[in-house]
């Protein structure tokens, strides 16, 4: 037996009795990221990256979770478990799982590009590996980040100029928190929503750092908004919460956004390319630097991407599970971290 196989409950591993990423129940599960669709309730054992332990108490309540260091090598029943960075949000990890014979890394969502937030990723050596494909389509490439920023604050000093608020939409853990790190404060004030706030203070237990910032209440005069940077997930578009802002425009911040239609679909009106996902030429970077032979396709264009590696060489093949990728910022739940004030 493979030493990582897919079941009706997550990817597991047999020898050690551990799933990863499961969106079923299990007695333990090692963790690659803090989003909701790899890190759900219900496991009685968890283990993630010291810095998603935080977010996943913010999310998930009163859970048994340890944490582990990038690079520490543990055992669990004989096999060799480790943690490496995936580039993708704080905390984001690639877990490596070894048995002498197989080496095996799960790659979780990942991007190759660093942000400046969330630890590098970092390519790690193997003989299986599974990998996301969110957007495993040649259409997808990624301009700079600093092209990005730059159109995203001049877009912001735009609106201030014309008397408009700006409001930014991106999911509320890891998207945010970039779209933070790439705001201007100079232009002028910005203002969170609460689910970001919430989880900002959760990351800022352990270490990390944002701009000056203020949650927004109901307390706040509302005439502070005026030419402000409001940051909020996408569940806030058209909600009650949203139109206190009024006058102002809107903008989605997502990897989507390179598709025709986009911003028209999501009744946005400006939109940002800007993913925390790896793009058609990352993916392929990221597969060869492993120098995996066998190749595990998940979520996103999973066929279209297997197919295609299949034509270069590998052995790929497409494998069934419940994530979502950036899914996710399409219509972003309604959680208990999330506030409507």
């Amino acid at each position: 037996m493979a030493l990582l196989t897919f079941s009706e409950s997550g990817i597991y591993c047999a020898k050690a009795d551990f799933y990863i990423d499961p969106w079923r129940p299990v007695k333990r599960a090692l963790i690659t990221h803090a989003h909701a669709d790899h890190s759900r309730y219900g496991m009685q054992q968890y283990l993630a990256h010291h810095h998603s332990v935080p977010v996943m108490k913010l999310r998930l309540g009163d859970i048994s979770v340890e944490g582990i260091e990038y690079g520490e090598v543990i055992q669990i029943k004989g096999i060799d478990v480790s943690f490496h960075p995936a580039g993708h949000a704080p905390g984001s990890a690639q877990i490596r799982v070894a048995d002498g014979s197989e080496i095996w890394v799960v790659s979780g969502d990942y991007k190759l590009v660093n942000d400046g937030l969330s630890a590098a990723f970092e390519p790690v050596s193997c003989t299986h590996f599974v990998t996301e494909s969110t957007f495993g389509l040649p259409v997808f490439k990624w301009q700079e980040q600093e092209i990005v920023q730059q159109s995203i604050n001049d877009w912001w000093a735009t609106n201030k100029a014309n008397g408009l608020n700006s409001v930014i939409l991106g999911y509320s853990f890891g998207k945010a928190q970039r779209l933070m790190q790439m705001l201007n404060p100079e232009i002028g004030e910005i203002f969170l929503h609460g689910a970001i706030a919430n989880t900002n203070e959760a990351l800022e237990s352990v270490g990390y750092s944002f701009p000056e910032n203020e949650r927004v209440t109901r307390e706040i005069d509302k005439t502070r908004y005026k030419g402000a940077m409001i940051v909020a997930p996408p569940s806030a578009l058209g909600s009650p919460w949203l139109r206190q802002f009024k006058p102002y425009q809107v903008g989605s911040a997502s990897g989507w956004m390179a598709l025709r239609g986009a911003r028209r679909r999501r009744n946005v009106d400006r939109g940002f390319v800007l993913s925390d996902h790896a793009d058609w030429d990352e993916l392929n970077t990221a597969v060869a630097a492993t120098g995996a032979e066998h190749i595990y396709v998940t979520h996103g264009y999973s066929t279209v991407f297997s197919k295609w590696l299949n034509s270069q060489g590998f052995k790929a093949q497409v494998v069934e599970t419940e994530f979502e990728g950036e899914l996710q910022e399409i219509g972003e739940a309604k959680s208990k971290e999330i506030e409507t004030e």
